[in-house]
């Protein structure tokens, strides 16, 4: 009977719609021992062998998952990586029997991967593989595919991720040429005891298994990912607190208007005092008129 192997490292086709032909197959124990002592760096660049990631350091039961992204810079695996760190906690994974250990391991250099847990808040240790050594001998592939449909895991849209990350390439300046291969990809692996019992490699840049099913892998259920605030709702609550502030600076400038376009109470009672003193004036010189007029009239009846 033929023995299925893991694939070989290959560059896919340049249609961007269609997957890259791996399969799932777990690693033969050959294939790990090839890797067990394979260096990862962390973020101080400090190095440890690759099986220090999932070998217990006691001799109860352990389980592990290894999560290979791409590129340090890949919009599509941040996400994946937040939204699987929104729905798998620390805590939750430490109520399981036996415990289960998450490590993400990328194929940049060391310098990212403080830049790379800023962005994802991602609460579990990250590592990077720069040779792509480990990619290679567990059968992750390459290719610039983006796969038929957008996954789940995705609630940043492809734009935003796509400027997100050019936003983090132009902030990185000289580290820019640091983040990794673009040609590849990765997948995850659940390590127990030793030995891979499953594992998923990605067939296009977007990939990744689905949260709902690593969910179900370690032993939880299948629930999605919480929603969370995403770059583009942050920009939509901005602008509405933006059209509320600028609707009450309107507001206040209107009544300053009407403030100052109508009389202050002293400048009604000054035109009022003006108008009483014209009305004064104005009856004065009647009286005297008539008074005139009276005194004419007795003169000329006195002559006759």
């Amino acid at each position: 009977m033929a023995v299925e192997t893991i694939p070989r490292v290959k560059k896919s086709s340049g249609d961007s719609s269609s997957d890259t032909d791996v399969n799932n197959n777990p690693p033969r124990r050959k294939d790990l021992e090839k890797v067990a002592d394979v260096p990862v760096l962390d973020k101080d660049g400090k190095p440890h062998a690759f099986k220090s990631l999932y070998t217990p350091t006691n001799n109860e039961r352990s389980r592990t998952l290894i999560i290979f992204i791409r590129h340090f810079f890949c919009g599509n695996c941040q996400e994946y990586l937040r939204s699987l760190s929104t729905s798998i906690t620390p805590e939750t994974l430490n109520k399981l029997s036996p415990p289960i250990d998450i490590r993400i391991v990328g194929c940049g250099q060391p310098d990212l991967i403080p830049m790379y847990l800023r962005e994802t808040e991602c609460p579990y240790p990250i590592y990077a593989d720069p040779s792509k050594k480990l990619y290679a001998e567990l059968g992750m592939t390459r290719t610039l595919n983006l796969g038929p449909k957008a996954p789940q895991y995705m609630q940043y849209s492809l734009p935003s991720a796509m400027v997100r990350a050019g936003y983090q390439v132009l902030k990185a300046g000289r580290s820019a040429f640091k983040g990794g291969d673009y040609w590849q990809v990765g997948g995850e692996f659940i390590f127990e005891d030793g030995h891979v019992t499953w594992c998923h490699r990605m067939k296009n840049t977007r990939d990744h298994a689905e949260v709902p099913e690593i969910r179900r892998q370690l032993g939880l259920d299948g629930a999605r990912p919480p929603l969370r605030k995403t770059f583009s709702s942050g920009i939509r609550r901005s602008s509405s607190q933006l059209g509320r502030k600028l609707s009450d600076r309107r507001k206040s400038w209107s009544r300053s208007r009407d403030r100052t376009e109508k009389p202050s109470p002293d400048g009604s009672m000054m035109e009022r005092l003006r108008e009483d003193q014209a009305g004064e004036e104005k009856s004065e010189r009647q009286s005297k008129d008539e008074v005139k007029q009276n005194g004419g009239v007795a003169a000329n009846s006195v002559t006759v």
